[in-house]
């Protein structure tokens, strides 16, 4: 009761508000204490927080980026002004989630995070934070449509780099790790943020819940991943898997740079990790975690990854990495299917804390 009065106060207080908040909109007395960046005596709980990393157009109605299905389906309708980050919050009262959409590449998504940890309006202490999004995902590993849960989450940009024409005949690439000896290397160097291992028992607890879940299926990624006569997996219809994520902020793609991906995280995770998806954000955002959690902000042991394949990381046989690239670039031949796989197997993990919250509130599962 508590809670749905608060709600309604600050509803009415315009500080919680279904329509856009206009910049010089004066606030009634009695609430600045819970305006952006103040303290606030009464804190909104949350039990999860949604995390989207970037939306098409308008956030409901039209073509959907990653945050429409959430807010549309999950009625994140009260929105609540974030201008101290990329985009507005939206929150369910009756639900306590919270959506956010942090922007797109490992900046945004860093600072989007620790703004809202930072933000007393929030009681983010017992909060469940899921990352869903798209990504582009390794044909040995999976077909497009398919999800996959992340343990290790791998930085792809901490790196020297000389031009792949000047590279010495015996390097096998002009890239490699900050402090190391160079690409032939063996031993990763002490790490700047190159490699995280979220929860390993709560992502197994999410793939367990989820690995039978059927996802969305349709004729037009039955056609494309049809043309990947040399990766059995990519033929599969969608599926859930466990399956490590590289965020990088360049869009790589083609078959050198797959078996980058995939040397790249078998070296940070020394051989305990497997490359499935490659996105922008992840260790951006898990960063701003850590941090949160050593002032007690979050809870790190909650945080969890799932990424849906929109578009494979290369080619099929008989297809040029550029081509390719430039052809999907038009237009994901995943994406549809993606949004809804994230949608269908982050929601049986959504569902499963908010019904038994008695049981997760104080207590993560594994």
């Amino acid at each position: 009761m508590r809670l749905l009065s608060y709600v309604a106060t600050l509803a009415s207080a315009t500080l919680l508000i279904a329509a856009p908040v206009p910049a010089c909109a004066a606030l009634p007395s009695g609430v600045e204490d819970c305006l952006p960046g103040k303290a606030c005596a009464h804190p909104l709980p949350v039990r999860v927080v949604i995390v989207s990393l970037f939306e098409i157009g308008e956030d409901s109605g039209d073509k959907p980026g990653e945050f429409q299905l959430w807010k549309e389906r999950r009625h994140l309708d009260t929105r609540i002004p974030f201008p101290q980050s990329h985009h507005d919050l939206y929150y369910n009262p009756d639900t306590q989630i919270l959506g956010m959409v942090t922007g797109m590449g490992n900046i945004k998504s860093a600072t989007a995070t620790m703004a809202l940890g930072l933000d007393q309006r929030f009681d983010l202490s017992h909060a469940y934070w899921l990352v869903a999004g798209i990504a582009g995902i390794d044909p040995q590993n999976a077909s497009i449509g398919s999800a996959a849960w992340a343990r290790y989450l791998v930085d792809g940009d901490l790196a020297h780099e000389i031009d792949a024409r000047e590279i010495p005949a015996d390097w096998k690439s002009g890239y490699f790790p900050l402090h190391s000896k160079g690409p032939n290397d063996p031993s990763p160097p002490v790490g700047q943020g190159e490699i995280f291992e979220i929860n390993p028992a709560l992502r197994d607890w999410a793939y367990d819940l989820t690995k039978d879940l059927a996802l969305p299926d349709d004729p037009s990624i039955r056609k494309e991943r049809a043309r990947f006569t040399d990766h059995p997996m990519a033929q599969r219809p969608p599926f859930v898997l466990k399956g490590d994520q590289l965020a990088a902020m360049t869009f790589w793609h083609g078959a050198r740079m797959t078996d980058w991906a995939n040397d790249w995280v078998k070296y940070w995770t020394q051989g305990k990790g497997e490359f499935v998806t490659s996105a922008m954000e992840e260790t951006g955002t898990y960063q701003s975690i850590v941090y949160l959690d050593r002032i007690g902000r979050v809870d790190k042991q909650r945080f969890m990854v799932l990424r849906a394949g929109s578009n494979f990381t290369m080619p099929p046989p008989g297809d040029s990495a550029a081509h390719y690239l430039l052809t999907e670039n038009e237009g994901y031949a995943g994406m549809n299917a993606a949004l809804e796989s994230l949608y269908l197997v982050g929601s049986k993990v959504v569902d499963e804390l908010i019904d038994h919250w008695d049981r997760y509130e104080k207590t993560v599962p594994q």
